[in-house]
């Protein structure tokens, strides 16, 4: 059944109408085969483009729609809970496109902002590498300044859209120094010695390819940098802040969704003659189940609130992220324990639903640093 959205005007309403019509009608259908088929959904995303959904929370005078996040993450729920690929591909993309849109020039923005945030390019995040994940002050990745271009040399890894992306924003080192050395470059995927590796076989979200991106000397012009030299880790973490947001919303929507699916069987499946929803240990599932979608939705609303009001929001986002996503795997897994036996094959959605909520739990910094932030955020209060 559909989210009651208490929205701040008629446009938000508006807009979450449209969103729930394109996820209903154009995503729910298809993502079932896609995702058995491994396709990237590349159709879609330009469906979003056009629908104006791709720039949501960037400025209207580069191409985006001026929204804030508590609006944008509403949005991303909804598409989420129809398919959760696109959802996720929504937020890395936004994500993507976050190191431009603050601290590029405006010469840069007017280069290449519309076009990202128009759908006509669709973006990547390159900031994890094999040796340097969680800790992303570690990464090796080099870039050594040559004339009028960087000359980069490394491997990026777990990139979302890797190989399917028209950009990368990529966090490479230009010095020595743990945390000032590092830099972003905008590299478009077409640049020469710049290889994607075979896909990971993944055991969800198998519509969206992850892999590494092998860089053997690739040159990218020095007009690429994004800020100064020695802004990249600054730029990297502010832009995870607010992707943490975006995952939030789309653990949520996933969530709601496998609620959705376990109440319609509970409500439609009879036992010893009756429906089974009327069973205490069935209903008090469910009311665990719903109670924990609404009390993760409260929890990235309040923080989208307070970045959407200037307000700090580190601490709130991480909340958010634990929270939200440790809520979508426990919801799926229920969800497949109210379908029994059904909900174990393929035959219905909430299989897929588990398999999808295991990594949220991971990416964006991994369930474990969000409470490594949390804590030092108390401790330095």
């Amino acid at each position: 059944m559909p989210v009651e959205r208490v929205l701040p005007d008629p446009d938000a309403e508006a807009l979450i109408a449209l969103t729930r019509e394109i996820a209903v009608e154009e995503l729910k259908p298809v993502a079932s085969s896609y995702e058995a088929d491994g396709r990237f959904p590349r159709e879609q995303f330009g469906l979003l483009g056009r629908s104006g959904l791709l720039g949501l929370p960037y400025d209207e005078k580069w191409g985006g729609a001026g929204i804030g996040y508590e609006v944008y993450l509403q949005v991303l729920e909804e598409i989420a809970a129809a398919w959760m690929t696109v959802g996720v591909g929504l937020s890395v993309h936004t994500m993507s496109c976050y190191a431009l849109a603050v601290a590029g020039t405006d010469e840069q923005r007017e280069e290449w902002l519309p076009e990202m945030l128009g759908g006509d390019l669709l973006g990547a995040y390159a900031l994890s590498e094999p040796q340097a994940g969680s800790d992303a002050a570690a990464l090796s990745a080099r870039a050594e300044r040559d004339g009028s271009d960087y000359v980069v040399t490394g491997t990026k890894a777990w990139i979302t859209h890797a190989g399917v992306a028209d950009f990368y924003t990529m966090m490479v080192r230009t010095s020595d120094d743990r945390s000032r050395g590092i830099s972003c470059l905008l590299a478009p995927a077409d640049t020469p010695r710049l290889r994607v590796a075979p896909a990971e076989h993944k055991m969800g979200l198998t519509g969206s390819p992850t892999a590494q991106l092998l860089l053997e000397g690739a040159r990218i012009p020095a007009r690429r940098l994004i800020g100064a030299e020695g802004d990249g880790l600054r730029l990297a973490l502010d832009a995870l802040n607010s992707g943490r947001l975006g995952i939030a919303a789309c653990a949520v929507g996933l969530a709601q969704a496998a609620l959705d699916e376990a109440v319609a069987w509970a409500r439609q499946r009879r036992q010893f003659g009756r429906e089974i929803i009327e069973f205490q240990g069935l209903e008090f599932m469910l009311a665990d189940m719903a109670a924990g979608v609404e009390s993760a939705r409260a929890t990235y609303l309040e923080a989208a609130r307070r970045r959407d009001r200037g307000l700090p929001f580190r601490r709130q986002a991480s909340i958010a992220k634990l929270v939200a996503t440790d809520t979508a795997m426990k919801v799926t897994t229920d969800a497949v324990q109210v379908l029994g036996g059904y909900g174990y094959t393929r035959d219905f959605p909430v299989e897929r639903y588990m398999r999808e909520a295991k990594v949220p739990q991971i990416f964006e910094g991994t369930n474990q640093i969000q409470r490594m932030v949390i804590a030092r955020d108390l401790k330095n209060s």
